[in-house]
């Protein structure tokens, strides 16, 4: 059985989305009931969040180390997916989780039907977050430009394991929190189709188990993100942006990155990358 997590951005729990989630003993039976299986994340609207707004995968569930009476959902590695939209509570006028029984219950079961649906709407298609249709290879999606919707508790793990459909989602996330615009030139292009040019960068790579998650992302132009994943370009945890010895014309390189050298930053906070994430590709993927 699938389940809710209710996550606040205040929250005073030492939750990790993408990595763990702390709760009550309180909570517990309930919790129980989806380890193994999936779990929404959803930030309660009236508290200025996002409704529905991520789907992870609950490995294990264990007693917390370090505080008394709680216990850790701990998320798969690499299972995360930050939602490429939102999903309201309502809409017109009706819950989307139709099955709710306690709306206050922090941890809670979530009836397959209203699982799918959640995992429908949060997958939906929007044409204009779509890759270019006229890139051939490279890291663009040109491959599968359906809608993820699906119907059946049964196929919902093959959908949200599949590596088309994360990264779709994933760029659609990406895009969107940055205003379609790349983090290192502040360039917003979009092409004749209405698409933007933008690629979503993951900062530290899915082969080595980094989530699907906005705060691991960046929007960068084609240009930026082959830099960036070479080591190239990195950033601080201030998001200056850093730019490697290995880099033989940093006279051009110097015109296109934005005049103050600090990457563009996500209106909304929370979204801005994870020093953690940030740090792992200092360490591991740039070229001192």
């Amino acid at each position: 059985m699938a389940g809710v997590f209710v996550h606040r951005r205040d929250t005073h729990y030492t939750d990790r989305p993408d990595e763990q989630y702390q709760f009550p003993k309180s909570y517990l039976s309930r919790a129980l009931l989806f380890k193994g299986d999936w779990a929404v994340y959803y930030e309660p609207v009236k508290a200025g969040g996002r409704g529905f707004y991520a789907v992870a995968f609950v490995e294990d569930i264990i007693r917390d180390p370090t505080t008394p009476d709680h216990f850790l959902a701990l998320i798969e590695p690499g299972s995360y997916l930050d939602f490429g939209q939102n999903v309201s509570h309502r809409i017109d006028g009706e819950l989307v989780e139709s099955g709710l029984r306690n709306a206050q219950a922090a941890v809670r079961p979530l009836i397959p039907e209203d699982f799918v649906r959640i995992i429908n709407l949060g997958l939906g298609e929007d044409s204009s977050a779509l890759p270019r249709t006229d890139i051939v290879g490279g890291s663009a999606l040109h491959e599968d430009r359906m809608p993820y919707q699906f119907e059946s508790e049964q196929e919902r793990r093959k959908i949200l394991i599949s590596r088309t459909a994360r990264d779709a989602n994933f760029r659609k996330a990406i895009i969107r929190t940055y205003d379609r615009r790349c983090a290192f030139t502040g360039l917003q292009f979009i092409n004749g189709g209405g698409r933007a040019e933008v690629e979503a960068a993951h900062i530290k790579p899915v082969s080595a188990k980094g989530p699907d998650s906005v705060n691991n992302g960046l929007a960068l132009s084609g240009t930026m993100h082959w830099m960036f994943d070479r080591g190239l370009l990195s950033l601080g945890d201030d998001l200056s942006i850093m730019i490697s010895h290995h880099v033989n014309d940093v006279a051009s390189l110097d015109r296109l990155l934005l005049p103050t050298r600090k990457a563009v930053a996500p209106q909304d906070p929370t979204m801005r990358p994870y020093p953690h994430f940030l740090e792992w590709h200092r360490e591991n993927c740039f070229k001192h």
